[in-house]
């Protein structure tokens, strides 16, 4: 799975991993692993991202072509 959070880290004023890992309840190393594409966020966990972006999560996450 592809994501964004990182793009749209920036994009909410250069946030940093640790204070979005603050706003969604989780450590700033889940916060790396989503952002490096090496753990995929639960349900609940990526309706809380794109709920700190204000965004769909449609546009924070996308399967890859491989899965």
């Amino acid at each position: 799975m592809k994501n964004k959070v990182r793009q749209y880290r920036f994009l909410k004023g250069e946030m940093t991993q640790q204070a979005l890992a603050d706003k969604v309840g989780v450590t700033r190393q889940t916060i790396i692993a989503i952002e490096k594409g090496a753990f995929n966020p639960s349900v609940k966990l990526a309706l809380k991202l794109a709920s700190v972006f204000d965004e769909q999560v449609e546009l924070l996450f996308s399967l890859d072509e491989d899965d």
